[in-house]
């Protein structure tokens, strides 16, 4: 389901980045063509390729001329990683700077967090 505010070939780049990262999509299977994408999502063509092209770009994907795009062995944990450093970032950081505007300690933070499991 495509969202309003983020551009819509990031989406494309984000659900394939998905399917990836769940396995749903396994390394050297062919990614759905721009084609399929534009199809299913009822957007532009250029916009899915878009999409897929900044995949490319970013080593999640590659192309073999005339067949198609395929997934780049070993970007399920390029992913992972990227992902991780990107929710650290976003959410662990501003959580400690946070946390120690509180005065709460990482052993406090910690039990707070195990009490929300």
């Amino acid at each position: 389901m495509l969202e309003d505010g983020k551009p819509l070939f990031l989406q494309i780049a984000e659900m394939v980045e998905n399917s990836i990262i769940d396995g749903s999509l396994p390394e050297d299977a062919q990614a759905p063509s721009t084609n399929e994408l534009a199809a299913f999502h009822r957007i532009n063509p250029a916009t899915a390729a878009k999409g897929l092209n900044q995949l490319v770009a970013d080593g999640i994907l590659y192309k073999k001329r005339g067949i198609g795009m395929f997934v780049t062995p070993g970007a399920p944990d390029a992913l992972r990683f990227r992902r991780r450093e990107r929710f650290a970032r976003q959410y662990i950081d501003p959580l400690i700077a946070e946390a120690n505007k509180l005065g709460l300690g990482i052993d406090e933070l910690k039990s707070m967090l195990d009490g929300r499991e």
